[in-house]
């Protein structure tokens, strides 16, 4: 899977159980606002906008279904952690995402952006956390790897990974990438397509 080759979008909405039926492999792409997600979906797509970029973050609030060649959903889901929105929104926001996250039977693996620049994140690290606590699968992409040299990217997913292994087992797959330079796409669409063949085998 070098490309996708048809990208629908199906539904926006605030409630889990309003989602399209879980007869498809799902996957979600959630973030800290500002992460770069929507850049990410469209470079994954191959569409210019097939996901809303704003300068403003938190412009995604509602979950978003994208159907990709007819076979899975991409999911986009709203960012976290932007202060300039009410404390009331924002938990709004959080019972949504959590019980989208965990009310899901057909959500395959849910891909947390991380922005490569930085050092691990508390409300990152918070994230990570609940979803292993609710044994959600779960895949890293730190993002924006093109803004920094590859040492500097190297030196901070190192950091990550050693501060997750604090609480962790074991650090998840993990991706790095660059939406402007399409870095990461041929890797993270690859891995989505063993995760859809090992669906379709458990399905049969």
């Amino acid at each position: 899977m070098n490309s996708i080759k048809e990208a629908e979008f199906i539904i926006s909405n605030t409630d889990h159980s309003k989602c399209p039926a879980p007869d498809l492999p799902e996957y979600a792409f959630i973030g800290r606002s500002n992460v770069g997600k929507s850049s990410l979906i469209n470079m994954l797509s191959g569409r210019k906008s097939l996901a809303k970029i704003s300068g403003k973050p938190g412009k995604t609030q509602l979950i978003n279904h994208f159907l990709m060649d007819k076979s899975w959903y991409l999911v986009d889901l709203p960012g976290y952690g932007y202060a300039k929105v009410s404390k009331k929104v924002n938990a709004g926001w959080g019972n949504m995402i959590n019980n989208y996250l965990t009310s899901r039977e057909n959500l395959v693996c849910i891909f947390v952006l991380i922005d490569s620049r930085l050092p691990p994140q508390k409300i990152d690290v918070e994230f990570i956390d609940f979803l292993g606590r609710n044994q959600l699968p779960l895949s890293i992409i730190f993002t924006k790897a093109d803004k920094q040299s590859r040492n500097k990217t190297q030196q901070n997913v190192a950091v990550f990974k050693k501060n997750m292994l604090n609480t962790w087992d074991e650090f998840p797959p993990h991706f790095i990438s660059s939406a402007t330079e399409e870095k990461g796409k041929e890797a993270i669409l690859g891995f989505i397509e063993q995760l859809n063949e090992h669906w379709n085998e458990v399905e049969e």
